[in-house]
């Protein structure tokens, strides 16, 4: 399971090296060195190893071609989605089109998100934190699910 943050960067060519907790999870749960890199928002980068995107896309698959929630999704993850593989130093290249909406180059976050990694921008991520603190009724609602 994939849990946390790790700041890092991602370089001038687009790749990110994956943290070294998190990689280390890969090689435990034997994910193998192929991953999907999409988006469903346009804001964050999201890294799923490839095992883990298969389980989404069967899912996915489940629901009916004409359902205008699954066009909007696919739309999402096929725009800004590719395959790729990490290379020998643990780094996976995100997609430029990608970068570029989410402003994912230099300085970055990257969180555990149980099956799959997030990655944002930290400057935008640590405004919008700041702009939207936790309310009263955020922890009534999260109390209601026993947390």
């Amino acid at each position: 399971m994939f849990r946390g943050n790790h700041p890092t960067r991602v370089d001038e060519k687009g790749r990110l090296k994956l943290p070294a907790d998190f990689k280390r999870v890969i090689d435990e749960k034997q994910y193998g060195d192929k991953f999907y890199i999409t988006s469903r928002d346009g804001v964050d980068a999201e890294i799923h190893p490839m095992k883990e995107w298969e389980i989404i896309e069967q899912k996915i698959a489940a629901i009916p071609n004409s359902n205008p929630a699954k066009k909007k999704l696919m739309n999402y993850i096929n725009y800004y989605g590719q395959a790729t593989e990490m290379d020998t130093q643990g780094r996976v290249l995100l997609p430029q089109i990608l970068r570029e909406k989410t402003n994912t180059l230099g300085d970055v976050l990257v969180f555990g998100m149980h099956t799959f990694l997030k990655v944002t921008n930290r400057g935008s991520f640590e405004k919008q934190i700041d702009e939207t603190p936790m309310t009263a009724e955020d922890e009534q609602m999260l109390e209601s699910f026993g947390l």
